[in-house]
């Protein structure tokens, strides 16, 4: 199911604590950045925190500008994002401030923390994820029930550590504020555990007063029939590449993309790339790839339209020559109509071989964009 785009927020200190232990909450920017955060929420539907975050900063979270709060207004959108938080125990404050201020309010819990959260009359919407807490399930009903695009995270460090290893986030904003804490038992933003495996993406670094802001993107793809924020990355990639495809009557416009299990990229390609009038993307970009570099086995293919199983103008199908490249992994936006094909059904034969065909449908208008003379 689709999820909104995540993104995870965070302020620490050059040693990489959120906090000290002193009973007031340490600063680490200031105004101008704090400005920054607002902006970003007013352009979010939602925020989420923690309920050790609302017990330990007793935040707001709210949009500060009454500026950009009108902005909101005049575009459809309520004044506030929704106001997100979760709790396992569902042990609540009721007196603290992110129940008294701001829009609407939602608690994700458990079964038996849901009957605690009711309890206490919160002027807020409680949901149970059932016996535990699930990351995925809260974020497709966020999107599906409460139609969240774009949810900001702003803590805490262990809401922040779980959505990185589940790969559930599509980016990340870090200020390093120039500060060290040192202590021990101050709380850090990340925690041990098994992340991705990879290097993240910078995109923007950007200095604001004497801090530093840091933008990254997750980079290593999913694993098996899971899906990654960085899928979404790439799938976007490969939509992009077939917009690159010389028009043609008689075939689809398709990009590709092959990404390695660490996210480096290895190859990419489009449908008629170069001089070559009837290549297909994905055999465009495999093409490019040494048949013998080992990282082809743990590779991701991601391709904007489903592998093709039967074509005039080459011996092998791309769905065979996947096959054959020893790939076990397909990301892809757009199953193939019967277009030039009756019954064409790629993702079958893929998955009767034993690779993983995962169909991000939220991309397919992207998908079926570069390809709308053909309807």
């Amino acid at each position: 199911m689709p999820h909104p785009y995540v993104l995870l927020s965070a302020a620490v200190s050059l040693d990489g604590y959120l906090d000290d232990t002193g009973p007031d909450r340490l600063l680490l920017s200031g105004p101008a950045d704090f400005d920054r955060v607002d902006e970003v929420r007013a352009s979010v539907d939602a925020i989420l925190v923690g309920a050790g975050t609302i017990r330990a900063d007793n935040p707001r979270l709210l949009v500060n500008s009454e500026t950009r709060r009108a902005a909101r207004v005049a575009a459809g959108k309520p004044p506030y994002p929704l106001k997100v938080t979760v709790s396992g125990s569902g042990e609540l404050d009721p007196d603290a401030n992110f129940w008294h201020t701001g829009g609407d309010k939602l608690v994700f819990t458990t079964d038996q923390g849901a009957q605690r959260a009711r309890a206490l009359g919160l002027a807020a919407d409680v949901v149970s994820l059932g016996p535990e807490l699930d990351w995925r399930r809260l974020l497709e009903h966020l999107h599906e029930e409460r139609g969240v695009e774009r949810l900001m995270v702003e803590g805490g460090g262990r809401i922040h550590t779980q959505l990185l290893q589940q790969g559930l986030a599509d980016e990340v904003q870090l200020v390093l504020a120039p500060l060290f804490v040192g202590s021990p038992e101050a709380p850090r933003l990340f925690g041990p555990g098994a992340y991705q495996s990879g290097r993240l993406r910078l995109v923007e670094t950007r200095r604001i007063e004497d801090v530093v802001l840091m933008r990254y993107e997750p980079t290593a793809p999913g694993t098996g029939l899971v899906p990654a924020g960085a899928d979404h990355h790439w799938l976007a990639l490969a939509c992009e590449l077939a917009t690159r495809c010389p028009p043609s009557q008689t075939a689809f416009s398709v990009g590709a993309v092959v990404v390695a299990a660490d996210g480096t990229e290895l190859a990419r390609g489009h449908s008629r790339e170069g001089d070559d009038p009837v290549v297909h993307a994905e055999e465009a970009a495999l093409a490019k790839i040494d048949p013998a570099d080992p990282r082809l086995a743990t590779a991701t293919v991601y391709t904007s339209l489903e592998p093709c199983t039967h074509r005039a103008s080459r011996p092998a199908p791309c769905a065979r020559l996947i096959l054959d490249a020893g790939v076990r992994r397909v990301v892809t936006a757009w199953r193939e109509p019967d277009t030039f094909v009756a019954g064409a059904d790629g993702t079958g034969t893929l998955t009767a071989a034993g690779v993983d065909v995962v169909v991000l449908g939220e991309h397919e208008e992207r998908a079926k964009a570069p390809n709308r003379h053909l309807a």
